[in-house]
């Protein structure tokens, strides 16, 4: 048996079909159907039922699978382990990261990380928390930073980083610049407001808040971009709620506290538990804790 046996039935097993399979792999589809046929005469069960018009995983096959790809990860893990170089002139990490911490905490992190291991190239993906959760778990990913999973994930650590408060955050040209105290929700019940769009943990946070208020906003923007709201923020006078790192890091944007203040959360550095780390990987959690802490 050898590995492209195993391939070879995962693309059928996906597909349902031997010819988009095999246009997949690259290879004939007379070839492919020999290579499952041999490895289904070494297992001596078969694994894919051909009685239907779409290829089918019978029960054999669906358990042999599952250890399959679990096996091709360990074995991926493997090859990362023995290319890694410990002194970190060469490597990968692969990163992913809500877009909430993209705007102010990954930035620095990756740019701390580069000046220092310059030879490790960094594959960063957005993604969102439960997508992070999963990718980390099934080991598509080194390392996740997100907001802390809960209820815990199995196979999942997750390490505190940092806490992020909300505030809100205006333009220079906005009354709220110059009010010197705390805005109320109050307050906010009769600005015309600047939301994320639902699909950002931090949306959630703030609706989450400001029911608890009982407020209903005035939404005048909902926007998928942290950057794009900003702008909009930046030349006018919508009000938005966002994380304070965020509004600290543009001069012309104005943070104001929010009394009483939502419940802060917690940023995480997410990865897989008892599995192989890259020396990259080692190296960017020390980092995070250091920058962070």
């Amino acid at each position: 048996m050898q590995l492209r046996h195993i391939r070879y039935l995962l693309a059928v097993a996906e597909h349902g079909n031997f010819t988009r399979a095999a246009e997949a792999l690259h290879v004939s589809q007379p070839t492919l159907s020999q290579q499952i046929i041999q490895l289904e005469e070494t297992l001596g069960v078969p694994l894919l039922d051909r009685s239907g018009r779409t290829v089918r995983v019978t029960d054999a096959g669906s358990v042999y699978i599952e250890h399959a790809r679990r096996a091709l990860r360990e074995l991926a893990a493997a090859r990362r382990a023995i290319h890694d170089v410990q002194d970190l002139q060469r490597g990968e990490l692969r990163l992913a990261t809500t877009p909430t911490f993209t705007a102010y905490l990954v930035g620095p992190l990756v740019t701390a990380f580069h000046v220092k291991y310059p030879g490790i190239v960094i594959r960063l993906k957005e993604m969102s928390l439960d997508t992070i959760a999963a990718a980390v778990a099934a080991d598509e990913v080194d390392l996740g930073i997100a907001f802390h999973v809960s209820p815990p994930v199995d196979h999942i650590e997750c390490e505190t980083v940092l806490v992020e408060r909300l505030s809100v955050v205006v333009g220079r040209g906005h009354r709220f610049a110059a009010l010197g105290e705390a805005v109320t929700p109050q307050m906010l019940s009769v600005e015309r407001l600047g939301v994320l769009s639902p699909d950002f943990a931090t949306r959630a946070h703030v609706d989450e808040y400001l029911r608890s208020q009982a407020i209903s906003p005035s939404i005048a923007i909902e926007a998928n971009t942290i950057s794009a709201l900003l702008e909009v923020v930046r030349r006018s006078h919508v009000v938005t709620i966002l994380p304070e790192a965020i509004g600290e890091q543009h001069p012309d944007l104005c943070n104001i506290a929010i009394s009483p203040a939502p419940n802060p959360r917690t940023a995480a550095l997410l990865s897989r538990r008892d599995a192989y780390q890259s020396a990259a990987a080692l190296a960017f959690a020390q980092l995070s804790r250091t920058v962070c802490g």
